[in-house]
């Protein structure tokens, strides 16, 4: 189902347990990257239209991506009940096949989710080669176990709050340590000073964070360059245009 004035959709896709509710938009360039976004725990409260899960969708959509968000089993009007993970990883495997038969010309696949979705996220990560990039919003490894992402299969952003009051930093800190110790990837923990678990008030912080990191991502895979950080000055909103800054190292060296 295409979308010809590019407005957001509800759609509803096959699911294993019924029919799946979510929201779609389709970018005018056949060849444009795709994302699919995974909301929070269904049993406290977790749906598609969650203020950061939607914010995370328009993130991708400001930057011309073909993305979806998608109600897991038994939340809104989609069919089913909960099933502790497994059922909600089949759910997502399901969005990400139907994405994948919309924009079967796509030139990337990122997959995005937020707390509980992070999880389900990084796991289709795992059985999924084809997706390229992820972004994980609030992980918990606290209460989760990360130990699967050994090795993790491709380079990726996960952004978490200073304030976080569900998930102690060593926890993160330690996730971060394990990750950075492998070869061949590149995962960017980028913390946000004033943010809680639920970015209550910082969303506009995640916002810039999630479009410097896509940035970031993008101009490595397409220059080579190992980026260690970019400096967003000036934007003309109407020229979208803007002044960049960025830094590399080069040969080991800044």
């Amino acid at each position: 189902m295409a979308s010809v004035d590019n407005k957001i959709l509800e759609i509803f896709i096959p699911g294993p347990a019924g029919r799946l509710e979510a929201k779609y938009y389709k970018s005018k360039k056949n060849t444009s990257p795709i994302a699919l976004v995974l909301h929070p725990h269904p049993q406290y409260g977790g749906t598609m239209n969650n203020k950061i899960v939607v914010d995370i969708f328009q993130t991708f959509v400001d930057n011309d991506f073909s993305v979806c968000r998608v109600n897991f089993r038994g939340v809104g009007k989609s069919d089913g009940e909960f099933d502790n993970g497994q059922g909600e990883l089949a759910d997502a495997a399901a969005a990400l096949d139907w994405l994948e038969r919309e924009n079967f010309d796509n030139s990337q696949c990122w997959i995005s989710g937020f707390s509980f979705g992070s999880l389900i996220a990084m796991q289709l990560l795992m059985r999924r080669p084809e997706i390229n990039r992820f972004v994980a919003i609030s992980p918990q490894p606290n209460v989760y176990d990360f130990s699967f992402l050994s090795p993790c299969p491709t380079s990726g952003i996960m952004i978490y709050g200073k304030k976080d009051e569900l998930v102690p930093v060593e926890h993160i800190n330690d996730l971060n340590k394990r990750l950075s110790a492998q070869k061949g990837i590149k995962v960017e923990f980028d913390s946000i000073t004033e943010a809680n678990h639920f970015f209550s008030k910082a969303d506009i912080a995640l916002i810039k964070s999630l479009n410097k990191a896509e940035l970031k991502l993008n101009l490595e895979e397409r220059t080579g360059l190992k980026i260690n950080r970019i400096e967003i000055g000036k934007i003309n909103y109407l020229n979208d245009t803007a002044d960049i800054k960025i830094f590399y190292f080069e040969d080991d060296q800044k």
